[in-house]
């Protein structure tokens, strides 16, 4: 039986896809986590507001820049940065 629960939050999921694309549209990644677009467009504006994420407006696009230096914000030890727990789970170096 498979689990009906996810060991990573869907922000941080948002925050691997936006890792791995940077130009990710909002439809793209709320299809690949299986979530709603409304979902990820609640999650990206969360990682905004809270700075961990800066969005900018290309044209018609969004570019999305992770902030990797920031203390990732639920480490219990030696604070790792974001962008450490984003290489490890998501196989990139988000640019800072």
């Amino acid at each position: 039986m498979v689990p009906r629960w996810n060991f990573l939050s869907n922000h941080m999921r948002v925050l691997m896809c936006i890792a791995r694309d940077p130009e990710i549209r909002l439809r793209d990644m709320a299809a690949s986590l299986s979530i709603t677009e409304r979902s990820a467009y609640g999650i990206v504006n969360d990682l905004t507001s809270a700075g961990f994420v800066v969005k900018e407006r290309t044209g018609r696009r969004n570019r999305y820049q992770i902030r990797a230096e920031l203390p990732f914000p639920e480490a219990v030890e030696a604070h790792p940065r974001l962008g450490d727990v984003l290489e490890v789970l998501a196989g990139v170096e988000p640019s800072a």
